[in-house]
C-alpha cells in the first residue's frame, strides 16, 4: 500500500481524524457546490450539481454535530488536565487558555439541546440555542486568537534573546504554527459571524462559496497542524 494511502488510512482510524477529514470534505462540498449553484439557470446540469453537494455538505454538518454529543468528557478531561494553567509561563497565556476552555466547555451542552430541540427529543425552541453556542465557537475563536498573538510575541522577544542555531529553529517553526493557528481562527471566526442575527457586523451576508472557502481554509490548516503532532482543542461547526 502507498504510504500516502496508509496516512490516510490512519488519519481516517482516529476519531479526531476523521472528523478533520469530514469537516474539510464539508466545506469544500460547499464551496464547489456554492459556487456550480450560482451559474445561470441555463446552466441546468450544473446548477444541478451545485444544489446536490450543498445537500451533501448538510449532510455532513448534521453528521458532524451528532457526533459531537460525545464530545462533552473528553473536553472535560482536557480542562481538568490543564487547569489553570500552571504550566504556563505567563499570566496572559493561562487567563486567555482557562476562559478559552470554559467556552468550549459550554458550547457542547448548549448545541446538544439545539439539535435534541431540532430533532423534537425535548419541546423548545433551538433558536437561542444555536444562536448561544455560535457565540460561544465565536468568543472561543477570539480568545484563540488572542492567546495566539500573545504567544507570538512572547517567541519573538525569545528569539531576540536566545542566539543558538537549534533554538531558533525550534522557535521559528513554533510562531509559524501559531500564526497558521490565528489564519484558521479568523477565517472561522467570519463564518460564526454570519451565522449570527441579521444587523450583526457582516451576519447573514456571505454565499455558500464563500463560507465554503473560509471553512475549508481553516479545515486544511487543521490537517497540516494535525499531521505536524499540533492537534489539541476541539473544532466548531
Amino acid at each position: 500500500m502507498q504510504p500516502s494511502v496508509e496516512s490516510l488510512v490512519r488519519l481516517l482510524e482516529s476519531y479526531r481524524g476523521r472528523d478533520k477529514v469530514i469537516r474539510t470534505f464539508c466545506y469544500g462540498s460547499q464551496l464547489v457546490g456554492g459556487v456550480l449553484s450560482q451559474k445561470a439557470q441555463t446552466d441546468v446540469s450544473s446548477h444541478r450539481l451545485g444544489k446536490r453537494l450543498l445537500l451533501f455538505s448538510a449532510q455532513l454538518s448534521h453528521c458532524r454535530t451528532v457526533l459531537r454529543l460525545f464530545d462533552d468528557l473528553s473536553m472535560l478531561a482536557y480542562s481538568h488536565s490543564y487547569g489553570i494553567g500552571g504550566g504556563e509561563e505567563d499570566a496572559g497565556v493561562r487567563l486567555v487558555s482557562v476562559l478559552t476552555n470554559v467556552a468550549d466547555q459550554l458550547y457542547y451542552p448548549c448545541e446538544h439541546v439545539a439539535w435534541a430541540a431540532d430533532a423534537e427529543l425535548i419541546k423548545v425552541k433551538s433558536d437561542k440555542w444555536w444562536l448561544l453556542s455560535t457565540v460561544l465557537w465565536g468568543t472561543s475563536l477570539l480568545l484563540g486568537i488572542l492567546r495566539s498573538l500573545r504567544v507570538l510575541l512572547l517567541l519573538k522577544k525569545k528569539l531576540k534573546r536566545d542566539g543558538g542555531g537549534n533554538s531558533r529553529s525550534q522557535l521559528r517553526r513554533r510562531m509559524q504554527r501559531e500564526s497558521l493557528s490565528i489564519l484558521s481562527s479568523m477565517a472561522d471566526l467570519g463564518n460564526a459571524i454570519h451565522w449570527m442575527p441579521p444587523g450583526f457586523l457582516w451576519a447573514g451576508r456571505f454565499p455558500n462559496w464563500l463560507v465554503g472557502l473560509m471553512g475549508t481554509i481553516s479545515s486544511l490548516i487543521g490537517l497540516i497542524q494535525m499531521n505536524a503532532g499540533d492537534s489539541d482543542g476541539t473544532d466548531g461547526p
